[in-house]
């Protein structure tokens, strides 16, 4: 995957995030994300520091969602 697309991938994964937790009151735990300190717009940043910041939140995003499963109802918007 080109640089871009990465970049790209990060804003959709970022904006995921932020829907979770705004519109469905959903806390998305990502503390490896985090620590990377690597935003989308942080365009100059390398492109492995990138794919490890996709994979990191897509992981985070995924643990949530089963956590989700185990026992909450399920996530509804509105």
């Amino acid at each position: 995957m080109r640089k871009q697309e990465l970049i790209h991938v990060h804003e959709l994964l970022v904006a995921v995030r932020s829907f979770l937790e705004r519109e469905c009151s959903v806390r998305v735990e990502a503390p490896g994300y985090e620590a990377l300190s690597v935003e989308p717009s942080a365009v100059y940043a390398s492109k492995r520091r990138h794919e490890t910041a996709v994979f990191r939140l897509a992981a985070a995003l995924g643990d949530t969602r089963a956590e989700q499963d185990e026992g909450s109802p399920a996530v509804t918007a509105g």
